[in-house]
Formats: C-alpha cells, structure tokens, sequence
C-alpha cells in the first residue's frame, strides 16, 4: 500500500532528477577547485562554508572561479530551458535562441551600442572599464540595446509564423536568413570601426563566463529565476500544446498569449546572457533534446530537468575549457560548438528529434 501511495512520486524521471541536483553542486565543488593554480577540495568546501583560509585561496575561489562556475551554471540553465520552452509553444524540435537568429540579434544590438559609446578608451581600459563598472551608463544600455533586437527578432518571427499557410519548418528557416543578416551585419560593423571599438565588440561576441563578476551575476539571477518560474508554471500547458492548438484551446490554454509571453520572456533571457557572457551557441538547442532522450516528454520534468541538466553540461564544458590549454583559459562558446555540433547531428541522423 504505502509502496502503491509513492509510486508517482519514486518513478524513473524523478530519480534522474535527483541525481542531477545532487551532482550539480559536487561539480561546482570541483569546477572551482581545478585550474592552473589548483586548490584542495577540502579549503574549497571551507571557504564555500563561510571559513577562513589562506588569502590566495580566498581571491582565487571567491573573486575568479565561483563567479565564473555560477555565470556557467545561471547561463546554461537559462539557455536551456528557454530552448525548451522555444520548442514547445512553436511544437518544432529544431528551435532555439541560436537558430531564431535571437542570439545573433542580442550581439548585434550590443554591439551597435558599444560602437555608438565606446568613448576614447584603449583596449586595456576597455576591458578594466567593462569588468569592474557594471552599473554604468554603457554596461546597462549594451543590455537594452542586446533586448531590442533580440524582441524585434521574436517578434519578426512570431508574426511570420501567423501567416497562413506559414508551417513551422519555415520559421526555422526565417530565424537562420535573420541570423545570417545579423551576422554581416555584424561584420560591417566591425569593418567601420576603429580599433578600440573593434576589440570591444569582439570581447563581448565572444561567449565566455570569465567576464562574469558579482554585479552579473545579480542581474542574470534576477532574469533567469522569474523567467523559468514561470516555464515551469506552465509546464501543464505546454503538454497541452503537444496535442496542437486547438486541443488546447480545449483545455482552457491561452495558447496566444502563452507563445508571446514565453517568446518575450526566452528572449529577455537570451539578450541579458548575451550582453554579459556573450554567443553560446548550441546550448540552448541540444540541452533540451538530450533531456527528451533520458526523461521524456512531459514538461513537467522535462523543464526542470533541462534547467538542471544546461546548467551541469555548461559547468563541465566551462572547467574543460579552462583545463585543456592551462595556464591559457579557452573561450567555452568554442568547446560548447565543438561538442554541439556532432551531437545534434547523431540525434538528427538517429531520427530522434521529434517533441
């Protein structure tokens, strides 16, 4: 009897769960005691209590890594979800913020702002005055300027997606002509700017989580939290949507509102990871397929799965980055590429890709 009474609540799907979100917290533990200066485990788990230890081991874990581990984690669980949340309301497999060209819009916004206020600063300054003042003038419009594009992107796509006779293979394609123009678009802009604009439009185009500081941290908490509280909200509803439209309409779904908002809200996440972390590509994309593959279709653990499983994957991929060429740190948008890339295309080959 009591062993029928748990049943739901001890199935496969959520053991998976658990077993994520306790893995979860022992990688950080690891990510952030491995480097080119490496740190006992012991002194990590010490400090990470609230102890005191050596200066060194103080500044290392809790002014470079554990701000970069967390930006990993934020980033690749925001990326993730909304990945998923993407594919439900759109009922396509092969949407994200990367292939809706939103990703590319976010970049090309955050650069058109560098590239109107950069000021006359070298690159050293440059790179001093984008770490070390996130509450400027500058670092706040890079945000704004990265959202209106990546809206304006959403909203392009949405409307094209509401002609008739629009099916949803063709919005993949819209979102990869718009990321195609955004990229030229891109490109001429850095072709007209000088080269204290330049290196500062590539620092930001570049996806790194060792801009990450404090302050960042703060504002992708603020957005990522509310935002995939409110995907898991509605988890029932995108089930819903699975069936189609007008089941839904069925079921008491505000199925217009409920793909504006969840639009708007993945391209809110999209353009603050990007103005602070920049492009990480593939994330967002394959996260969500892999957690198809392991946990099902219910969105019910599909979706806090994907945000528990990006945020892992980008956590390993951001320490393997920072291990294969030490003391040099690579970009983790390089290794994110690099692994996303053969991926997606077994899942497509395996023909496993359906929602």
């Amino acid at each position: 009897m009591i062993k029928k009474y748990f049943h739901p609540f001890f199935n496969r799907r959520t053991i998976i769960l658990l077993i994520t979100a306790i893995f979860l917290p022992v990688s950080l533990c690891v990510s952030i005691s491995v480097g080119a200066a490496s740190v006992p485990i012991t002194e990590t788990v010490r400090i990470l209590c609230g102890y005191d230890s050596e200066p060194r081991y103080l500044y290392i874990i809790r002014d470079i890594r554990l701000p970069q581990s967390l930006a990993a984690i934020l980033a690749g669980a925001g990326l993730s979800i909304s990945g998923a949340a993407m594919q439900s309301v759109l009922r396509n497999p092969l949407c994200s913020p990367f292939t809706l060209g939103i990703s590319s819009a976010a970049a090309f916004g955050a650069a058109v702002t560098l590239y109107l206020g950069g000021g006359e600063i070298s690159l050293a300054d440059n790179m001093l005055f984008i770490s070390n003042h996130f509450f400027a003038t500058a670092r706040i419009g890079i945000s704004l300027g990265a959202f209106f594009c990546a809206v304006i992107t959403t909203i392009v796509v949405m409307l094209l997606g509401q002609v008739r006779g629009t099916r949803s293979e063709s919005i993949i394609l819209v979102g990869v002509a718009l990321s195609s123009l955004f990229s030229a678009a891109l490109m001429f802009l850095q072709y007209l700017a000088d080269d204290s604009r330049l290196a500062a439009i590539v620092y930001w185009t570049f996806g790194d989580t060792a801009r990450a500081t404090w302050h960042s941290l703060i504002l992708m908490t603020v957005c990522v939290l509310p935002v995939s509280l409110y995907f898991l909200y509605h988890s029932w509803n995108y089930n819903a949507l699975v069936l189609g439209e007008e089941s839904a309409r069925s079921l008491g779904v505000p199925v217009r509102r409920l793909q504006m908002l969840t639009m708007l809200f993945a391209s809110l996440l999209t353009a603050v990871l990007v103005s602070l972390l920049g492009i990480i590509g593939f994330v967002g994309l394959v996260v969500p397929h892999v957690s198809r593959l392991w946990i099902g279709s219910d969105h019910r653990f599909l979706l806090p799965f994907s945000l528990l499983f990006g945020g892992l994957l980008l956590l390993i991929a951001d320490t393997s980055a920072r291990l294969i060429f030490a003391p040099r740190v690579l970009p983790v948008a390089i290794l994110t590429a690099f692994i996303g890339v053969p991926v997606f295309l077994s899942l497509l080959l395996g023909k496993r890709t359906q929602l």
